[in-house]
């Protein structure tokens, strides 16, 4: 399982990565949490956020061009959903993993399941 945005709150550790206020509408940010990048952006003023690593090739995600919710690998333009991490073009044919993402007094928190750890 890769959609780890389907689990309940409690199957996760919540780890405070920034303050609310930096990152806005439309930008993005990149996170590094036990050795997982992880890249979170906000849209129409909702959090999201998924692994920095393409399937594919294990390349970098994040820097990718972003069309909606579709963010595209800038190395060979495989395209990825990033509400759920699904795979939606090739050249990757695996989905890569999605966190659950929240705020919390001002801070930004991504979920990371406890079975990882």
């Amino acid at each position: 399982m890769y959609n780890y945005t389907t689990l309940p709150p409690e199957a996760c550790n919540f780890v405070a990565v920034a303050e609310s206020a930096e990152l806005s509408d439309g930008e993005r940010l990149f996170v590094e949490i036990d050795d997982l990048p992880i890249v979170v952006f906000r849209i129409a003023r909702m959090l999201f956020a998924i692994a920095d690593t393409c399937s594919h090739d294990d390349g970098p995600l994040g820097d990718g061009d972003l069309e909606g919710y579709e963010i595209i690998c800038p190395r060979h333009g495989a395209r990825f959903d990033v509400r759920t991490g699904k795979v939606l073009r090739l050249p990757a044919v695996v989905d890569i993993p999605a966190y659950p993402v929240r705020e919390v007094e001002g801070q930004i928190e991504i979920g990371i399941p406890k079975e990882q750890e």
